[in-house]
């Protein structure tokens, strides 16, 4: 007890950093939007993209290196790797816009894209 007399300004300063990290965690939550494709890309360069809604499933990349990429039910995932380590495997499924799955060792990045967009092309008073 003794301790929050003396540092009450600290207790009521990380009470409000806490309420107001919830409330852009749930902003977060609320606003974000699925995505229309991912895009693929290896060592840099974009190699293509593809629509969630169609059901995929493609090896990406060269020889021992490649990593499965499925599409399914309009989400994607990484299913098999050539690397040691598998947390591209282990990252799950991507479906809304900004998400990615990252494989370093192969230099793969997969990342959803192209969420829903606002038809208004202007407003008038």
């Amino acid at each position: 007890m003794e301790w929050l007399k003396t540092h009450q300004n600290d207790a009521i300063l990380i009470a409000a950093l806490m309420v107001l990290g919830g409330m852009l965690a749930l902003f977060l939550w609320f606003t974000r939007q699925a995505g229309g494709y991912v895009s693929v890309r290896i060592d840099g360069e974009q190699v293509m993209t593809l629509p969630l809604g169609e059901d995929t499933q493609l090896a990406l990349g060269p020889g021992d290196q490649t990593n499965t990429l499925v599409i399914e039910n309009g989400t994607a995932r990484v299913a098999e790797a050539g690397c040691p380590d598998q947390i591209c495997v282990r990252q799950g499924v991507i479906q809304y816009e900004g998400e990615s799955i990252v494989c370093l060792p192969h230099k793969l990045v997969v990342t959803v894209e192209g969420g829903r967009t606002n038809d208004v092309d202007a407003t008038a008073k």
